[in-house]
């Protein structure tokens, strides 16, 4: 019997994902971006599995593509977000005081609003591509990083490990990334694992009203937008993303549960 059932059934999708989004453009012969007018809206077959899309581009193609674009600007928006508010957390738990004040008001400010609102917002302004779009959803994910590592350094700063370091001499830094942040692992790749699923739902949102990645590469939010013109007469262009955003998400959230139940923490 599976002990912890979370971790495996989200281990085993995600570790599919990423196959898809690494090695699947190499199995998959065919290209995202090339147009067939004589396949427009033909729905599955056996030269397309999953069928095309109104322009007759393989939806297969561009499904496996997807995945590596959603993934990787997911894999990315975390990276940056954890390093940015693992440091901010834990420079406001070790100085305290006013600085600390002054970090966490500046964390309330940005909590206040809703977070894909002020994706959308930034994404308005810094305008569609990669780099623009990454630093749009990272200006709303590292809040969370930075209030997770400030609670839990709060409570590992006075361990004996800890003052036993800061009275031979060890830096304010050198007390962070070599004594406290790695204590903190367990619950930051809990927040992590969430954290990649809700990026690849944002990803896809501001794909589909046009702010993420722009056409022609395929995005899984830019080609349910691209098929919600054609729900009744090929329902497979809005289906096959869809599903594919909902068991990435699914995956991702099963794989945090199963790391919280893992290591013993709470979301």
């Amino acid at each position: 019997m599976i002990r912890n059932f979370s971790l495996a059934a989200g281990g085993v999708i995600v570790a599919a994902l990423l196959l898809l989004a690494v090695a699947g453009p190499g199995l998959d012969a065919s290209d995202p971006l090339a147009i067939n007018l004589d396949h427009a809206l033909a729905g599955p077959s056996g030269a397309h599995p999953l069928g095309c899309d109104a322009l007759g581009r393989d939806m297969l193609a561009r499904t496996v593509w997807g995945a590596r674009i959603s993934v990787g600007i997911a894999a990315a928006v975390v990276g940056v977000s954890l390093v940015i508010g693992s440091l901010i957390g834990g420079a406001a738990a070790l100085a305290g005081g006013w600085i600390d004040e002054l970090l966490m008001r500046a964390v309330d400010i940005l909590l206040a609003f809703p977070g894909i609102l002020l994706a959308i917002a930034l994404a308005a302004i810094l305008g569609p591509g990669l780099v623009d779009l990454v630093i749009a959803l990272a200006a709303m994910g590292w809040t969370g990083y930075a209030r997770l590592v400030r609670g839990e350094i709060l409570s590992l700063r006075e361990r004996d490990y800890v003052q036993a370091a800061r009275g031979l001499g060890a830096t304010p830094a050198r007390l962070l990334l070599r004594h406290l942040l790695p204590a903190v692992g367990g619950p930051l790749a809990v927040q992590a694992s969430f954290g990649i699923g809700g990026i690849i739902i944002a990803e896809a949102a501001l794909s589909f009203l046009g702010l993420g990645i722009p056409p022609p590469q395929p995005t899984w939010g830019g080609m349910l937008d691209e098929g919600r013109a054609f729900l009744l007469v090929a329902p497979h262009l809005t289906t096959v993303p869809g599903l594919a955003i909902g068991l990435s998400v699914l995956g991702f959230n099963f794989l945090g549960d199963g790391l919280a139940r893992l290591f013993g923490t709470r979301r």
